[in-house]
């Protein structure tokens, strides 16, 4: 019986050169990641020193509650581009020295040596979809707590004909309400039985209780739709819950940011059964949590496919080759974000589009990378 022989490759799962590879990969990664997150926090002392001292911000809630919780968030943004950039920078150094070379001299094969590479990229993947899912949803409530108080303005609100399903077969409509009264007018509540009207209740007016945690209906006309006969009821006032408080009125697509995984998708299941307008962007948000982590993979590969052939440019030549990719991916999530959000094209698709077009890029690279 003939024995293969043996390739360095068949003794163990990760090698000396296996290691070399991930310190490269991810001191280059964290080393730049770092160096960048320095510089924009520069940018932003500079950007807003004049709200700081504007609105008297101690500099201890700056430092704690604003750049402390700022940091995971940039870390995270960022993260899968800085990814890409690391890859091309130690890849194309190593290429230029011959490293690549003597590795696949040695018998190790191209796909072999994708391994480092990818076992780095899923650390940083996963990484990343615990800092986006769970660590930044809670360092993002204080960072927004102090971007309201010391940055932005408060926000002003009046919106114009209002129709929420507060509950499946139950739907409300004002024609305007203000959240600085909490106030609302030419309010209507309708509950369905399939398709027939069982219930509806007018009132000029609805004035939320804080206290209570209740709405007050003034001047308000109720009908009871039964199958044999009709109530009628009319009143100066009726205390009511109706399973909603001014805040949903108000919602901010940027509270998404302090809300975790299951958090995000009980808060979406929520929007579609009230048939909120704003539902796409949230869905936007939700799928871009598990596919930017996922980019990672991809833009590694991508990276290593560019830069382990040695040319003649060098690294500058492989550096401006990677960041162009970059644009172009940025442009890829901005476009098709546009899209799913102000089109008709399905949030999930639009969101793992650049993904599925650039992972074909990687793959046909890889095939054409040196062996």
């Amino acid at each position: 019986m003939k024995r293969r022989r043996l390739l360095p490759e068949d003794y163990s799962f990760l090698q000396t050169i296996d290691w070399y590879i991930i310190r490269k990969f991810l001191g280059t990664f964290f080393f730049s990641l770092l160096l960048l997150v320095f510089i924009i926090i520069v940018f932003d002392i500079s950007e807003h020193i004049d709200d700081f001292l504007k609105h008297d911000a101690p500099l201890k809630a700056i430092v704690f509650d604003y750049y402390l919780n700022f940091i995971p968030d940039f870390v995270n943004l960022f993260s899968y581009l800085f990814v890409f950039i690391a890859v091309i920078f130690f890849t194309s150094r190593m290429a230029s020295d011959t490293e690549i070379v003597a590795i696949l001299s040695s018998g190790i094969s191209f796909r072999r040596m994708l391994r480092p590479y990818f076992v780095a990229a899923i650390i940083l993947a996963l990484m990343s979809f615990l800092l986006g899912n769970f660590l930044i949803p809670y360092t993002n409530r204080g960072k927004l707590e102090f971007e309201k108080q010391y940055i932005k303005d408060k926000p002003k609100f009046n919106d114009m004909n209002i129709h929420k399903q507060v509950s499946p077969g139950v739907f409300l409509y004002m024609e305007n309400f203000n959240i600085q009264t909490n106030k609302g007018w030419k309010f209507t509540l309708e509950k369905f039985s399939g398709r027939e009207l069982v219930y509806k209740i007018t009132a000029e007016e609805a004035d939320w209780d804080s206290v209570r945690s209740k709405w007050h209906l003034n001047r308000y006309f109720s009908r009871s739709i039964g199958p044999m006969a009709e109530k009628i009821r009319k009143g100066i006032r009726l205390d009511t819950a109706l399973g909603m408080k001014p805040a949903d009125f108000t919602e901010d697509v940027e509270e998404v940011k302090t809300m975790n995984f299951f958090t995000l998708r009980k808060h979406i299941q929520m929007k579609k059964l009230r048939g909120d307008p704003d539902l796409i962007k949230f869905q936007v948000k939700g799928y871009e949590r598990v596919a930017f982590p996922f980019a990672t993979l991809v833009l590694t590969l991508i990276g290593v496919a560019v830069s382990s052939r040695k040319v003649r440019g060098g690294i500058g030549f492989n550096l401006g080759f990677g960041l162009a990719i970059t644009f172009l991916y940025i442009l890829f999530m901005q476009v098709f974000t546009v899209l799913a959000t102000f089109g008709n094209f399905p949030p999930l698709l639009a969101v793992w589009t650049p993904n599925i077009i650039f992972g074909i890029i990687a793959l046909i690279l890889a095939r054409l990378s040196p062996k």
